[in-house]
């Protein structure tokens, strides 16, 4: 649940800037339907902020390559300039979810791994103490 929840937030984050903060909600659905965490997703949409700066330009090169090269956003009454914005964001809003995608799928992996193997040492921990703690508490 805790690398399930930090793989959505960490995906989520991957567009949220293009789409003025709007991207942020889908964190609460997409943790109820996927059983994560929603701390662990918020930890992660906290490091996508860390991340996202050098990332961005990954984005808009892969956006880029998925979009056709003669995409543009034309909307008659706007100016110029913000039609390019709107064609920028949108590269960076379709490199973004590609990117978090992949990106989320590598970090679940590592931290689902790292955790089972935290859970397990713990575990063998416990047992230990528990061993000790035996002869100790028989009444016979």
């Amino acid at each position: 649940m805790v690398a399930m929840g930090f793989a959505i937030g960490l995906a989520i984050e991957m567009f949220t800037f293009p789409t003025f903060g709007f991207a942020f909600l889908l964190i609460f659905p997409l943790v109820y339907l996927l059983k994560g965490n929603l701390p662990a997703a918020l930890i992660g949409f906290v490091f996508g902020k860390l991340i996202y700066i050098p990332m961005a330009f990954l984005h808009a090169i892969v956006g880029g390559w998925v979009l056709p090269k003669h995409f543009t956003v034309h909307i008659p009454f706007l100016y110029p300039w913000v039609n390019e914005a709107l064609t920028t964001s949108l590269k960076l809003i379709v490199g973004g979810i590609i990117n978090g995608a992949l990106l989320g799928a590598l970090f679940y992996f590592p931290i689902k791994t790292s955790l089972e193997a935290f859970k397990n040492k713990r575990r063998e921990k416990r047992k230990l103490r528990r061993g000790r703690l035996e002869p100790k508490v028989s009444g016979e």
